[in-house]
């Protein structure tokens, strides 16, 4: 396990690094504008399944994940004018939006034939994104059922001997706000709030 700081070495840099990683079919726990995230190719099978065995994540449960753009969000998901508007209101940003996945997008990452996806408003992740340009999950770092940490190194004592299925960590400082994204189901004609997160109901205009 390769531990990279942002500080040290710049985003560019690092981004770089994490993309080359991900290419290789490895796994890296990053920052994101909410917590730190574990990232993998999620076209992959092996780097998913080496994912679910790090967090010990149910295989049918869904994983969210990230692009770099709005366009590319469209590109692999099927979005409405609802969901249309409300990802260019507030994305990037803390939000995670579960649409209606087009037919390329592995079942591994969906349920249902929807797949949560993310676009998050840090500066690293949108590097990565640019430098690996495919999609890589977003599912948050943390033992299955456990509480998210805030800092690398806490995440490190947290998942015990799990860690060294980690192969890169991105380390950019604790994430101090401790909130998770918050979760929009949107398949139909009318969002439902999955779950509460950073960002708010009245935020989203969201009942």
């Amino acid at each position: 396990m390769k531990i990279l700081r942002i500080s040290d070495v710049g985003h560019q840099s690092a981004a770089e690094e994490a993309a080359r990683i991900l290419e290789g079919g490895g796994i890296v726990l990053y920052p994101t504008d909410t917590l730190y995230g574990l990232g993998v190719d999620i076209q992959n099978t092996g780097a998913l399944e080496r994912l679910r065995a790090l967090k010990g994540r149910e295989r049918r449960k869904p994983v969210s994940v990230v692009v770099a753009t709005i366009e590319e969000l469209h590109a692999h998901a099927h979005l409405h004018e609802g969901a249309d508007a409300l990802v260019r209101k507030h994305l990037p940003g803390a939000l995670t939006l579960v649409v209606k996945a087009r037919s390329h997008i592995p079942e591994e990452v969906t349920l249902n034939g929807a797949v949560g996806m993310r676009i998050p408003n840090d500066s690293f992740v949108q590097a990565l994104a640019q430098a690996f340009n495919k999609p890589f999950t977003a599912t948050s770092a943390n033992l299955s059922g456990h509480t998210p940490r805030s800092t690398p190194m806490d995440i490190i004592v947290a998942m015990g001997p799990r860690i060294e299925l980690i192969d890169l960590v991105v380390d950019d400082g604790p994430r101090e706000g401790g909130q998770a994204s918050t979760v929009v189901l949107y398949t139909g004609d009318v969002p439902l709030v999955l779950r509460d997160g950073a960002l708010s109901r009245e935020e989203l205009g969201i009942e």
